[in-house]
């Protein structure tokens, strides 16, 4: 298996192509990087959001939910704010839900990487960005 790469055309697709991204790792925690992307995400980059946590918290106007189960859909981007140990988890979640919620591609933010669960979402028919964050490579891509 080689290491993941992630494809610059694809990131800047996500990033220009108006969509719902599940941001897994959301809560109401304003202190949190999780907070401050998905706040770029919504107002900058004019993505709705769907904040997924433990508690299902409400934040940024938007109804949390507990799970990628738990949310009704449609969700074209899982937004990865866990670890890298639980975000194989979180990715198989995502590879199940691909179907019912239309999800296309996971991205896993800077400093989460799990080579593994890259090439299970690949397999399953998923993009994927890996080690990178949505507020990073937006004003790379020119945005």
């Amino acid at each position: 298996m080689s290491p993941h790469a992630n494809d610059p055309d694809t990131v800047r697709r996500l990033l220009t192509t108006p969509a719902t991204w599940a941001v897994v790792g959301l809560s109401q925690n304003r202190e949190r990087a999780a907070y401050g992307v998905a706040r770029f995400l919504r107002d900058r980059l004019g993505m709705t959001i769907v904040p997924v946590n433990p508690r299902g918290e409400d934040t940024l106007d938007a109804h949390g939910y507990k799970t990628l189960a738990d949310v009704p859909g449609p969700v074209e981007v899982v937004d990865c704010f866990v670890n890298s140990r639980r975000v194989g988890e979180v990715v198989d979640d995502a590879i199940a839900e691909r179907e019912r919620l239309g999800i296309r591609a996971v991205w896993l933010q800077l400093d989460v990487i799990d080579e593994e669960a890259a090439e299970r979402a690949k397999a399953a028919g998923l993009e994927v960005v890996m080690d990178a964050c949505p507020a990073i490579e937006a004003p790379r891509a020119g945005l």
